[in-house]
């Protein structure tokens, strides 16, 4: 063997070896190449293929906010209740023999004062119970103690001072005023000498209706109304007792004006009778009427719901017994006016599940029984049930009492409190009479 064939003879294994390296067995592939396959030589004279490349991933969009779930419904709400049923007549005899036993045994002219109380109630359909009377009583003598017109300590100073300032409001000069007061008024007298007189509200509201008709400037000082809203043996409002008047039949005949039967006693109990009991409501406690009358009607239920509201929300709210804001007696649009309560009431219209239009529709029923079956007020004590509260469906206004004849500080719960006493007294007398154990407090 020549030695370039040993040569190649030595080679062979490592040639072997080279060459397994090299072959792929027939049951593997090769991995696929991310990129394409060479495209093959153009030909002469044109242009070489584009190579389009595979596209980038592109990120997703950015994860958004885990929604709110939102907060569940409420129940639904059960039927509304029928309405009650009307009132049964009511004995004039019956009422005055309630009156008769449970009026002051002192009283002057008491026949009287029962009788008038017996025909007020015949009149209204209230019902001949003694609590009842008992509650009519009570505002009587906080009012005016029993009298039909009662006096008011340093009436003229307090009128005088009134004058003064209607006067300054007006740049009216007091030289002015002083010669106009000198004038004879129709009883005779000067208008000065009027003022010099004055005890009663009646003298001063006959005084003001004399001046607006008389002098030239009265019905500029006065602004064609007479200032004294109020007066009688019950306080009643002069306005209440003109609706009381249009509304319903007035049992007295002849009878004057609004005005003039209020400071009359058989008006003033009329009145009053209409404006404490001749409404229903869902307390459980006289002492709430009594603050009614010196708040307005249902005062006491509206201060309640603006509790329940305060606690609900954290907001603040006054508890006056006012849902609305009000101008000159007439309630404003909460929209445009919005109050505490309607603002809090949105706050929670995503739970009430009413909407706004209803809650305006039913805050606009505030001084109505029928507000209590309202969705918006009955979803409202259905969401504090749900938070686990136990909420009140009534609580004394936290009014300040404003008035020339007010020197100290008064408030209506103070008004409340005091005519309860003065009811309680009231219900013991009646308890004696009958020898029976001082009753528990009778739906009011």
């Amino acid at each position: 063997m020549s030695p370039s064939a040993l040569r190649l003879a030595a080679l062979a294994p490592l040639m072997a070896t080279l060459a397994a390296c090299t072959t792929l067995p027939s049951d593997r592939r090769p991995a696929p190449s991310p990129w394409p396959s060479p495209a093959p030589a153009p030909a002469p004279g044109t242009l070489p293929p584009v190579i389009t490349l595979p596209p980038s991933p592109m990120p997703g969009p950015a994860p958004g906010p885990a929604p709110v779930p939102a907060p569940p419904a409420l129940p639904p709400l059960p039927p509304v209740p029928p309405p009650p049923p009307a009132p049964a007549p009511v004995s004039v005899f019956d009422v005055r023999d309630v009156a008769m036993r449970v009026l002051p045994p002192n009283l002057p002219d008491r026949r009287r004062w029962a009788e008038d109380i017996a025909t007020a109630f015949a009149a209204l359909s209230i019902p001949a119970q003694p609590h009842k009377v008992c509650a009519l009583a009570a505002v009587i003598e906080q009012e005016s103690t029993w009298q039909a017109d009662p006096p008011v300590p340093g009436l003229p100073k307090l009128a005088r001072a009134e004058l003064d300032k209607k006067r300054e409001r007006y740049s009216i000069p007091k030289a002015v005023l002083d010669l106009a007061l000198s004038k004879t008024s129709p009883d005779g007298r000067t208008y000065q000498d009027r003022i010099d007189h004055f005890r009663t509200e009646r003298d001063v509201s006959e005084f003001y209706e004399d001046m607006i008709r008389e002098i030239p400037m009265g019905a500029t000082l006065f602004e064609g109304q007479n200032p004294v809203r109020t007066g009688g043996a019950t306080q009643v409002s002069v306005a209440f007792a003109t609706e009381q008047m249009r509304e319903k039949p007035y049992p007295w005949k002849p009878a004057g004006t609004p005005r003039e039967e209020v400071f009359k006693r058989r008006g003033a109990l009329y009145f009053g009778a209409a404006m404490l009991l001749d409404y229903p409501v869902s307390y459980n406690r006289m002492l709430y009427r009594f603050a009614d009358y010196n708040a307005g009607r249902y005062s006491s239920r509206n201060a309640a719901v603006q509790a329940l509201l305060a606690q609900l929300t954290g907001q603040k709210l006054d508890p006056d017994g006012d849902l609305l804001r009000y101008k000159g007696g007439e309630p404003l649009s909460p929209r445009s006016d919005p109050s505490q309560a309607w603002r809090a009431l949105l706050a929670l219209q995503p739970e009430l599940g009413v909407n706004a239009a209803q809650i305006e529709r039913d805050l606009k029923l505030e001084k109505r029984f029928e507000f209590e079956q309202s969705p918006t007020y009955r979803r409202l004590y259905q969401l504090a049930e749900r938070r686990g509260l136990k909420p009140a469906r009534e609580q004394l206004p936290d009014i300040d009492l404003n008035s020339p004849k007010i020197t100290r500080k008064l408030t209506t719960a103070w008004f409340a409190d005091r005519c309860e006493m003065r009811y309680r007294a009231c219900l013991a007398r009646d308890a004696a009479a009958a020898s029976l154990p001082p009753a528990s407090d009778p739906r009011p």
